[in-house]
């Protein structure tokens, strides 16, 4: 199995096989508007625009599920990134990542790469660890998504490679993005 196994909404509700990335490296992504890192948006944006042409592509699915920051409408969180950000990668459907009724594209990614823990060099780091760990003490040891901007990176067979947390570094992630392209 691979993700080119899935069939995810986009921002319009239509049906999109993710068999339409074959042969590209992929980064998949849930995010959020409001979230400490949604300035990453910039940063994601701009890897985009230079490794586009080499057959890079970022999939980024909304999700409100971390302290309800990614309110409004799929059109609404699109309008949001494009003015705010620029974005012109590929907008999904808002979903969500972990739970029942979790999407199971983020079933399958978190089967494949599971939780390897937050760098604590970040800001924020030490601020989720706390929250999640007043939730559950052992939320180290499960594979769910932690928080928003959570990375997936796919290469062109369609295998995840890695995960990454919304702490790691962006220097890391693209080292890693130039390596498999």
């Amino acid at each position: 199995m691979t993700i080119y196994d899935f069939i995810v909404q986009d921002k319009d509700g239509k049906k999109v096989s993710l068999s339409e990335y074959k042969g590209k490296t992929v980064l998949i992504i849930n995010t959020a508007t409001t979230c400490g890192f949604t300035p990453q948006y910039a940063n994601l944006q701009d890897l985009y625009s230079r490794y586009q042409d080499k057959g890079f592509v970022i999939l980024d699915f909304p999700c409100d599920q971390f302290g309800h920051q990614a309110p409004g409408s799929d059109n609404e969180i699109h309008q949001f990134c494009t003015s705010r950000f620029g974005i012109k990668f590929p907008m999904f459907h808002k979903i969500e990542v972990n739970g029942e009724n979790e999407e199971p594209l983020f079933k399958y990614l978190k089967s494949q790469k599971g939780f390897k823990g937050f760098d604590m060099n970040n800001t924020l780091a030490k601020a989720i660890a706390f929250q999640l760990k007043l939730k559950d003490p052992d939320y180290e040891k499960n594979a769910d998504i932690k928080w928003n901007f959570t990375k997936f990176l796919i290469d062109k067979t369609g295998t995840v490679v890695e995960r990454y947390e919304p702490t790691a570094s962006m220097e890391k992630l693209e080292d890693d993005i130039k390596q498999i392209l």
